[in-house]
């Protein structure tokens, strides 16, 4: 029995490189997410405000004209998809194909914050309770250094985990409403379409 707890205990500890290494690079993804997230912000604001006005006043007579009143300097994923849809108008199974198209760009945009809102919590509870183990035998030993420092990287690790996991959920949780609206932009878009090719 002493074997499988010695094994168990090398495994753990020999884990604790790895987990605070992933725990480095969770935390400088989570500052470039930071960075991109808030150039996004900026950029999704003014698309958003633009297309409120376009899709308010937006109806059969004003729709062919809808990608000529688009920013041409405008890349967001949204007025690329409209762009998109306004060439294939005339087809069905593309306009459906381009939604689906859209929802899986929009997934893998999201996929950075699932992963950090996921995985922080799991590696910094790692990197918490691998330490906790030597941390117990300075106490019994009487090595208050030893345990002190065990303890300083367990709390360490929490945190650091804690805040990637805080950056990816805040950001996912944004992201995931500026695509629902823009995915309901673009549904609008394809039932007007629909519409249209029904009466000609």
């Amino acid at each position: 029995m002493n074997y499988i707890t010695d094994i168990l205990y090398w495994i753990s500890t020999g884990l604790l490189v790895p987990v605070i290494v992933l725990l480095i690079l969770l935390f400088c993804r989570a500052l470039l997410l930071i960075g991109t997230f808030f150039g996004q912000y900026v950029a999704v604001r003014k698309t958003e405000a633009l297309l409120k006005g376009e899709f308010d006043a937006l109806s059969q007579d004003n729709l062919a004209t809808l990608a000529d009143r688009l920013p041409k300097s405008d890349k967001s994923l949204v007025v690329r998809y409209i762009r998109l849809m306004m060439d294939h108008r005339d087809s069905e199974a593309h306009l459906q194909k381009l939604l689906s198209d859209f929802d899986l760009a929009a997934a893998a945009d999201l996929a950075t914050s699932k992963t950090l809102a996921k995985m922080g919590p799991m590696l910094g509870l790692m990197g918490t309770l691998i330490p906790m183990g030597p941390a117990l035998v300075g106490l019994s030993t009487g090595d208050i250094a030893s345990m002190a420092y065990n303890m300083q990287v367990a709390f360490a690790t929490t945190v650091v985990g804690l805040f990637s996991a805080a950056i990816g959920f805040i950001t996912g949780q944004v992201k995931t409403r500026w695509y629902r609206h823009d995915s309901v932009n673009l549904q609008f878009l394809a039932d007007l379409f629909g519409t249209l090719n029904i009466k000609d």
